[in-house]
């Protein structure tokens, strides 16, 4: 930052970065928001309240993929080459999601801790990263992002969820997010079965990182009870019931839901 320039407001930085369309450009700008604010020239104002302008699509998108319903996808073998590319496709366009969710909790929740935007920002930085290894991957197979059908549920549930933080915390990581750690060790074998071995190690990386992501939900959403006078264990299942979200079942990463901060207890009422 040269003498005389203002620091930039991280959290319009981040509404910037969700409103592009671009994957290559919200990348850039993802990681450039983690570095600015590393060095000074972003700061965090918890107080501004930021609008985006009308008709302003969120989250910024390309044309492709399509987006069809959860239910509508088609499931193939990843040992078949289109199949396999298919999952990896699948797997991206959860991660480009993932973009967009820390984005969208920086800008529009405000008067927060000031830790709460460092932590998302540094999430928002780290699903870019995730993207850009697995779109290289996929282009590296012949493929690219946007050549398969993708679903939403990860955005639908934080459009429901826009107005409430402790239903966002609650029900995008803690629950929509968590399941990854329940499945990534299904989907890397899968992976390794097919030969892949650098898709196995970007999903061990992904793994490492989205135990960090969860643990950073499970943080705020207690502390957003706390605040609210809420029983955390209670909370999350009229929480899940009021926003139509699916429960949390077995069988859980029981070891990586402990290390991203679900205690025993929890883990034994969502058992139950």
């Amino acid at each position: 930052m040269s003498r005389g320039d203002a620091p930039q407001c991280a959290r319009a930085q981040a509404l910037a970065a969700l409103i592009e369309p671009d994957p290559s450009a919200k990348v850039e700008l993802a990681l450039a928001l983690r570095e600015d604010l590393r060095t000074g020239r972003a700061l965090i104002d918890p107080g501004r309240t930021l609008r985006p302008e009308r008709h302003t699509a969120l989250p910024g998108r390309p044309a492709r993929p399509e987006l069809i319903a959860a239910q509508q996808m088609p499931r193939r073998n990843p040992r078949d080459p289109q199949g396999h590319a298919a999952l990896l496709h699948a797997i991206a366009h959860i991660e480009f999601n993932a973009i967009n969710l820390a984005l969208d909790a920086v800008w529009r929740f405000s008067g927060l801790p000031e830790d709460f935007y460092r932590d998302w920002i540094g999430v928002a930085a780290e699903e870019a990263e995730h993207f850009s290894l697995l779109r290289a991957h996929l282009h590296d197979q012949g493929g690219a992002y946007g050549d398969f059908p993708a679903h939403n549920g990860l955005w639908d549930m934080a459009e429901k969820t826009a107005g409430d933080l402790l239903a966002r915390m609650a029900l995008v990581p803690r629950t929509l997010e968590a399941r990854g750690l329940d499945v990534n060790p299904s989907i890397r074998a899968k992976l390794a079965a097919a030969d892949d071995a650098r898709g196995a190690e970007i999903l061990d990386r992904i793994l490492a990182d989205e135990i960090g992501h969860v643990t950073i939900g499970n943080r705020w959403y207690h502390w957003a009870c706390a605040r609210a006078g809420l029983n955390p264990l209670t909370a999350h299942d009229d929480l899940a019931e009021q926003y139509g979200a699916p429960r949390s079942r077995p069988p859980f990463n029981r070891e990586a839901r402990l290390q991203a901060g679900f205690s025993a207890a929890e883990l034994e009422w969502m058992s139950r």
